[in-house]
């Protein structure tokens, strides 16, 4: 193996991350919320445009440092899209062959993101193909499997080196409550919600981590049961999160509560985002900030005060063709009316009411 391209390799990266700034950390208008403030991690403004950009980089040089990458290694990658996206940035940046393995279904805008960036798509008919198919693949071209959903925990180092639990909590130093009450994750691979769990523990603060699922993910089962040969027969309606099987990024034991949040609502939640901050997000925002709200609405009824955060994973953009258009969402998703009933009555008291009637 050559050092000095592994060297070169691992120095691109690095110097692309020093031209990278910092996400952003919005603070939400919502004086229905007395004395309880909600902030979304802006993830959508990465170079890819999401939350993966930090996991394929933390990948790569995980990759890298433990040999498994070469020059002219054909990387190859189970992701339904946001992973596979930035991957395959990465992939152009250090001169390799990338291939996304996805479901037919992915959204049109994130395979035509990947094939920007140089990549190519091996499509399979259902979600709980990829895995099986990503590492045939892998062997029949001796390449490399990068296997986000068991590496991703190990990838990043949850201590520190401005990880994404580091980041949020240096921006929140100057806020009215600076530490949490919570943080809010939803998982895909479970490595993010593992590293803010662990970052919270081993800084030794007050807060909290709650992991909202939606539909079609067996990980809400998983923290429930224990049993962790649950699977599903479905894969999610929510891109990038939610799994049919439990992958080993998931961490129980640092994720001190679980909400199963409905696919409607998370839906609902990002129609009624934009109206707040004039953006599109992708519905795993939705989710992410409908556990917040609810998170809020269970605060606000105990007369607590203080702060959440919780992730804007990616741009609303990626999805013109589903859960921003109407006929998408009649054939797809029932429940979703009730649930912007359910947000217009908070807007007036700042109580989630989550039941779909």
């Amino acid at each position: 193996m050559s050092t000095s391209w592994i060297n070169s390799a691992i120095a691109k990266i690095e110097a692309d991350y020093q031209r990278s700034a910092d996400t952003h950390l919005i603070k939400l208008d919502l004086p229905q919320l007395k004395g309880i403030d909600i902030y979304l991690k802006d993830e959508s403004t990465h170079p890819t445009g999401s939350l993966k950009h930090r996991l394929a980089r933390s990948l790569f040089l995980y990759a890298l440092c433990n040999g498994k990458i070469k020059q002219g290694t054909t990387i190859i990658e189970s992701s339904s899209g946001s992973t596979a996206v930035s991957e395959a940035y990465f992939s152009r940046l250090l001169g390799l062959p990338f291939i996304a393995v996805m479901p037919k279904s992915t959204a049109k805008k994130k395979i035509e993101q990947i094939e920007f960036y140089g990549g190519k798509c091996h499509f399979v008919d259902t979600g709980d193909q990829i895995y099986a198919e990503s590492e045939r693949l892998a062997a029949e071209l001796n390449g490399h499997y990068m296997d986000q959903f068991t590496y991703a925990e190990r990838a990043t180092d949850w201590r520190g080196n401005n990880n994404i639990a580091d980041s949020i909590f240096n921006q929140m130093k100057r806020e009215p409550n600076p530490i949490p009450k919570w943080v809010v994750m939803s998982p895909g691979t479970g490595g993010t919600s593992a590293t803010i769990g662990r970052y919270i523990r081993y800084q030794q603060l007050n807060s909290q981590l709650c992991v909202v699922d939606p539909e079609n993910s067996v990980f809400y089962d998983y923290y429930q049961t224990g049993d962790v040969t649950i699977t599903g027969d479905k894969g999610s309606r929510i891109e990038g999160i939610g799994r049919p099987r439990v992958e080993p990024s998931f961490i129980p034991g640092v994720v001190d509560t679980m909400m199963k949040i409905p696919d409607a609502a998370s839906i609902a939640t990002i129609q009624w985002l934009e109206k707040l901050i004039g953006r599109k997000t992708g519905a795993s925002t939705g989710t992410n900030l409908y556990g917040a709200l609810t998170l809020a609405s269970q605060m606000q009824e105990k007369d607590e005060t203080g702060s959440i955060v919780t992730l804007l994973c990616d741009s609303g953009e990626r999805y013109l063709d589903t859960y921003y258009n109407d006929s998408w969402i009649a054939d797809n998703i029932g429940c979703f009316k009730h649930f912007q009933q359910v947000l217009n009555k908070f807007d007036e008291s700042g109580l989630i009411e989550d039941s779909c009637q």
